[in-house]
C-alpha cells in the first residue's frame, strides 16, 4: 500500500464508521462498540504507518482536480510532511483511547450510539484538516468539528447546563469562522489558487498584497477554535460535555486545529510584523489570564480546561516568535499528557459516582482507592508544570527558548517586541502552572473534604487507557534531540538559560502553593469554628482568610462549598472571586452584545406588531365591514328587494329632473 493511499484511509476509515454507526446503531447494538472502536484503531494503525513512511522526507503532495469552478479551482489535494504525519499519529491514538475508554464510561448511556458515531465523524474530521493540501478542503473538516463539538458537548442535552455549553461553543467558534472563511478567500484571491503549497510558494516568492489584513482575518477563526483571548469563554463551559470528549477536544482534535493553521501558514503571517505582535499579545493575555483563572476554579475539569486554554497560548506564542517546530512540539507534548489528565479526571469522577462531585473541595480518601490514576495523573500534572524529566519541560523550554532567541534579536523578521512579550509571559504562567497544578493535585487527593462513597473498582478499559497514554508523557520530550528533521530544522533542545529560570520558577510556585496549602490547613484544624478573632489591625487579605477557614459553610451546599484549606483564595487574595468568574468576561460580552441585540430584537418585536401588524389589520378591517355591510342588505325578501328597486328609481327620476332644470335654465 502506498503512502497517499494510506493517508487517504486514515480519515476515510473512521468516517465510514460513523456512518454506519448512525444507521444501524440502534438496531444492532451488539456491533456498536466494535464499529467505535475498530475503525477509529485502523486509523491510528494508518497513522502510524504515515509517520513511518513520511519520515523527515520531502512532502508527500498529491492532489486531482475536484470540479471545474470558473475562477480558482478546489483540488482534493494531499500534503503530508513531518508536521502532518505526527500530529496525525496524535489524533489517531487519542481517538483510539477516547473510544476504548468511552466503552466503560458510558457503558449505560441510552445515546451512546450516536456519541461513538460521532466521535469517529470528529477524528475523521480533524484527521482530514491535518492530510489536506487545500484550504477548501480544509475548511470542510474545519466546520465538521464545529457541528461534531455541538452535538458532543450538549449530549446530556437533559441538562440546562449542557444545553447552554453546546449553543455557546457553536456561536462563539462560527463568531470567528466568519472572518476566517473571508480571510481565506482573501488569501486565495491574493496567491491564485486555495492549495496550500501554492499559497506558500506564492507568499515567498511574490509576497501578499495585504498580508495583515489576511493574517488577522484568519486569526478571528483560530482564536476561536483553538480558544484564544477574547473567544475563549467557551471552553471552560464544554466542560458540561462527558469528559472523554474533553479530552478528545482538548488533546487531539478541536482546539488543536487552530495552532496547526497557523503553524502550516506560518509565513503568510510573519510576511506582516504586526500581526506577529498582536499573536504575541493575544498569547500573552491567554496564558496569564487563563492560569489565574485555573488558579481559582473549584471544579477539576474547568481547571483543565483554562490549563489547555494557557498552553495553547505558549503554542501561539510560540508562532509569534516565528518557531513552528516548537509549537507543534509542544502541541504533541500537550497532546499526551492533557487527554490523560482529562481521561484520569473522569476516573476521578467515576470513582466519586457522579459528576456533580467533580469539585475538588468535596474530594477525599481518593489517592488510595484509584492508585493507577493517582500515579498517572501525578506523572502528567508534573509535565505541565514542565519539571525534568518528563514531556512538557523539552516542549515548554523549546517555547521559551524560541521566545529568548526573537527576544535577543536572532530570529530574523520577528519584532524583538513580540519576544519579549512571550518570554515574559511564559515565565509568569510557568509558575501559575506549578502552582494551580500543585493546588489540584492537593485538593484532590489529599483534599480535606469528605470521602466520598467507594463505588468498586474502576473498569479495566478506562484505567488501561491511562497507562498507554503514560509512556508518551514519560517519554515523548526525549525525542527534541531528533524532531527537528522532522520539521524546519530549529533545535528543540532546552537552552541553559530558559531551562533553568522556567525549571526554577516552576518550583517556587509550587513550593509557594504547598506552603499556603500546609498554612490553610493548620489554620483549619487549630482554630475552632466560630472561635475566631480578629486583631483590630489584621489587614483585609488576613481577615477574609481567616473567615474563609473558620467560617466554611457547609459541604454538599447548592453553591459548592469552598475547601476551607484551598491555598488558592490565599494566593489570589481579593483577586479570587474575579478569577473564579473568568474575569467577568461574559458579563461584558452580555452587556456589550447580548443586551443590544435582545432590546434590538424587542424592538423589532414591537415595531411588528404595533405598526406593521396595525396596517395589515386596517386593510383586511375596511373590507370585512363593506361586505358586513352588503351581507346585512341581502335580506332574500322579494318586497324587499322591489321597494329598493322603486326608491332608487325615484331617487335616479328626481335627479334626472333636477339636471334637466338646471341645463334648461
Amino acid at each position: 500500500m502506498t503512502l497517499t493511499t494510506t493517508a487517504v484511509l486514515a480519515p476515510l476509515l473512521p468516517f465510514l464508521g460513523a456512518v454506519v454507526g448512525l444507521l444501524l446503531g440502534r438496531r444492532s447494538p451488539g456491533f456498536v462498540r466494535p464499529l467505535a472502536v475498530l475503525p477509529t484503531l485502523a486509523a491510528a494503525v494508518l497513522t502510524v504507518a504515515v509517520a513511518v513512511g513520511q519520515g523527515g522526507g520531502p512532502a508527500t503532495d498529491v492532489a486531482t482536480r475536484l470540479t471545474p469552478t470558473g475562477s480558482l479551482p478546489v483540488d482534493l489535494a494531499l500534503h503530508v510532511d513531518g508536521f502532518a504525519a505526527l500530529i496525525g499519529v496524535l489524533v489517531g491514538v487519542v481517538a483510539t483511547c477516547v473510544q476504548i475508554y468511552s466503552t466503560a464510561y458510558l457503558r449505560d448511556d441510552p445515546r451512546y450510539p450516536s456519541y461513538a458515531a460521532l466521535v469517529s465523524l470528529f477524528t475523521s474530521a480533524m484527521l482530514l484538516v491535518v492530510y489536506t493540501g487545500d484550504l477548501m478542503v480544509l475548511l470542510v473538516g474545519w466546520e465538521v468539528m464545529g457541528i461534531c463539538s455541538y452535538f458532543l458537548v450538549g449530549h446530556y442535552w437533559e441538562t440546562e447546563a449542557a444545553r447552554a455549553a453546546s449553543l455557546k461553543a457553536f456561536l462563539v467558534t462560527k463568531l470567528g469562522d466568519v472572518p476566517f472563511l473571508f480571510g481565506i478567500f482573501a488569501l486565495a484571491a491574493d496567491a491564485g489558487t486555495f492549495r496550500i503549497t501554492g499559497i506558500l510558494g506564492h507568499v515567498a516568492r511574490d509576497g501578499l498584497h495585504h498580508p495583515t489584513l489576511i493574517a488577522l482575518l484568519l486569526l478571528a477563526g483560530v482564536a476561536g477554535k483553538s480558544a484564544q483571548f477574547p473567544l475563549h469563554t467557551w471552553l471552560p463551559d464544554a466542560m458540561a460535555g462527558p469528559t472523554p470528549v474533553s479530552a478528545l477536544i482538548h488533546a487531539a482534535t478541536m482546539v488543536a486545529a487552530g495552532v496547526y493553521v497557523v503553524a502550516r501558514l506560518l509565513p503568510v503571517f510573519a510576511a506582516s510584523a504586526a500581526a506577529l505582535v498582536v499573536l504575541a499579545v493575544m498569547a500573552a493575555v491567554t496564558m496569564v489570564g487563563s492560569a489565574l483563572a485555573a488558579l481559582a476554579q473549584d471544579d477539576i475539569k474547568r481547571v483543565l480546561a483554562y490549563s489547555t486554554v494557557g498552553q495553547l497560548g505558549y503554542m501561539t506564542g510560540a508562532l509569534a516568535v516565528g518557531d513552528r517546530g516548537a509549537a507543534v512540539f509542544h502541541l504533541l507534548s500537550h497532546g499526551a499528557f492533557k487527554a490523560l489528565l482529562f481521561l484520569g479526571a473522569g476516573v476521578v469522577i467515576h470513582a466519586a459516582g457522579t459528576n456533580s462531585l467533580a469539585a475538588m473541595s468535596r474530594m477525599g480518601g481518593l489517592a488510595r482507592r484509584i492508585p493507577d490514576a493517582f500515579w498517572t495523573v501525578t506523572v502528567a500534572l508534573l509535565a505541565l508544570a514542565a519539571i525534568p524529566p518528563f514531556a512538557g519541560f523539552f516542549s515548554k523550554e523549546a517555547v521559551l527558548g524560541a521566545a529568548e532567541h526573537a527576544a535577543t534579536g536572532h530570529a530574523a523578521g520577528i519584532p524583538g517586541a513580540a519576544g519579549w512579550t512571550v518570554l515574559v509571559s511564559g515565565l509568569l504562567t510557568a509558575l501559575l502552572t506549578a502552582a494551580y497544578a500543585t493546588r489540584l493535585w492537593l485538593l484532590t487527593f489529599r483534599g480535606t473534604g469528605p470521602e466520598v462513597p467507594d463505588h468498586g473498582p474502576q473498569p479495566r478499559a478506562m484505567t488501561a487507557v491511562l497507562w498507554v497514554l503514560f509512556l508518551p508523557t514519560v517519554g515523548f520530550g526525549l525525542t527534541a534531540t531528533f524532531l527537528p528533521a522532522w520539521f524546519d530544522g530549529r533545535s528543540l533542545t532546552p537552552t541553559l538559560t530558559t531551562s533553568v529560570l522556567g525549571t526554577g520558577v516552576a518550583l517556587v510556585g509550587g513550593l509557594i502553593t504547598y506552603a499556603a496549602w500546609r498554612h490553610t490547613s493548620a489554620l483549619a484544624t487549630r482554630t475552632p469554628l466560630g472561635a475566631v478573632a480578629v486583631a483590630e489591625d489584621a489587614t483585609p487579605a488576613l481577615a477574609e482568610e481567616l473567615a474563609i477557614v473558620t467560617h466554611p459553610p457547609a459541604y454538599g451546599d447548592a453553591a459548592g462549598a469552598p475547601d476551607p484549606a484551598d491555598p488558592g483564595r490565599l494566593l489570589l487574595g481579593p483577586l479570587h472571586r474575579h478569577a473564579a468568574a473568568g474575569f467577568h468576561l461574559d458579563a461584558v460580552y452580555s452587556a456589550l452584545f447580548v443586551r443590544p441585540v435582545r432590546a434590538a430584537a424587542e424592538l423589532v418585536r414591537f415595531l411588528d406588531r404595533a405598526v406593521v401588524d396595525t396596517y395589515v389589520s386596517g386593510a383586511g378591517t375596511a373590507p370585512r365591514w363593506l361586505g358586513a355591510a352588503v351581507r346585512r342588505a341581502q335580506t332574500g325578501n322579494v318586497q324587499t328587494y322591489l321597494g329598493a328597486l322603486l326608491a332608487g328609481a325615484l331617487v335616479l327620476g328626481v335627479a334626472a329632473v333636477l339636471v334637466a332644470t338646471g341645463t334648461g335654465a
